[in-house]
């Protein structure tokens, strides 16, 4: 038997093992072949400050220095332009004040990005303070913390979840596990999970995000560019080995699966792509989507039910959880270990289940 049983092996899961590692022995279930599959492998990889909820923004600002320094690093360079177009004035002088960023002029605007149509574009604002994250390697570093103390177990898709005296006992199409606390990080999935464990639901909404890969606009070197975004989240394009990703940027409610891209959604932010740039769309390399899943609130759930301090919540990351996971999962186990945690009492009180009873 082990301390700690988590579900779910994307980035929330196998951070928060990482972390419970240290107050005893974990076991990760992964229900897919491979970690980070489903929402995780799925992601824009980035690390943006100023970017979420104001809960989240302490927990990036809280993550930084891992990012920077654990193990090496997981940041390189990448930098964040927002560029409006016609109508997109008011937007975009809110998304400045948000992001933190200053007006930059048009022409500085075409040399981060030379594609960029000078007619189309109104304004932009542009900084520095925003890097790729090497997701593949977070990822495995947290796995290999979890091993030291514990295991991960792929292909373990739960059917069935027994709360007795003592333990939880999970049954998976791997066999059977038990651990004295269970921690519900099935991404998408985590209200289904609480409903096996005989835990009521929250009420997390799984979202879709789609995502083209396009060649790079013109045989152009896209590697120094930076990620580029429509004002008011319309649309974003971000370097990726040698091409770009695009994404319409939507949110659309729907029910957890594996799931794919609308063909429709795609051609509509792609135009919205392209009505900024001066290099059409010729053909698409491939596309996909991933689900970003919120709380009602908006702000992720980390902690112990209280209908049950042993059923650990650790969810609604939305498309946040690899910037915030070292200091969502180190908040996670601080709350486990009742330890005080570093991040303020104001921001703890938004993220713990307690607030939704």
């Amino acid at each position: 038997m082990y301390d700690f049983v988590v579900i779910g092996g994307g980035i929330a899961g196998i951070s928060a093992g990482a972390r419970l590692s240290h107050l005893g022995t974990v076991c990760v279930l992964e229900a897919e072949d491979a970690l980070a599959y489903h929402a995780s492998g799925r992601s824009a990889a980035m690390f943006e400050e100023a970017y979420g909820a104001p809960s989240v923004i302490a927990l990036n600002q809280a993550s930084r220095a891992y990012h920077e320094q654990e193990n090496g690093g997981v940041l390189s360079p990448r930098g964040l332009m927002i560029v409006g177009g016609p109508g997109q004035e008011d937007a975009l002088a809110r998304d400045l004040v948000t992001m933190k960023m200053e007006p930059i002029s048009t022409r500085d605007a075409l040399d981060l990005v030379p594609i960029l149509n000078p007619d189309t574009l109104v304004g932009a604002g542009y900084h520095a303070e925003a890097w790729d994250i090497d997701t593949d390697r977070l990822i495995q570093n947290f796995a290999r913390e979890v091993r030291a103390n514990g295991a991960v177990q792929t292909g373990a898709k739960v059917t069935m979840i027994t709360r007795t005296p003592s333990r939880w006992e999970v049954e998976t199409t791997k066999g059977d596990f038990a651990g004295k606390t269970l921690v519900n990080a099935a991404g998408a999935w985590v209200d289904e999970v609480a409903k096996l464990a005989g835990i009521p639901p929250i009420g997390i909404q799984p979202y879709r995000r789609s995502m083209a890969r396009i060649p790079a606009p013109g045989g152009l070197d896209v590697s120094r560019w930076p990620m580029f975004m429509g004002a008011a989240e319309s649309w974003y394009a971000k370097p990726d080995a040698g091409a770009l990703i695009v994404s319409p940027e939507e949110e659309d409610p729907m029910e957890p699966q594996d799931a794919w891209a609308d063909d429709m959604v795609l051609a509509e932010g792609l135009a919205r792509y392209e009505a900024m740039v001066t290099k059409p769309v010729t053909r698409m390399i491939s596309n996909w989507a991933g689900l970003r899943s919120f709380a009602p609130d908006r702000n992720l759930v980390l902690g112990p039910a209280p209908e049950d301090r042993s059923f650990i919540w650790c969810a609604g990351q939305g498309g946040y959880g690899f910037q915030t996971s070292p200091a969502a999962s180190q908040l996670l186990a601080d709350l486990v270990a009742g330890r005080a945690p570093e991040i303020e009492a104001a921001t703890v009180e938004k993220i713990v289940p307690d607030r939704f009873t």
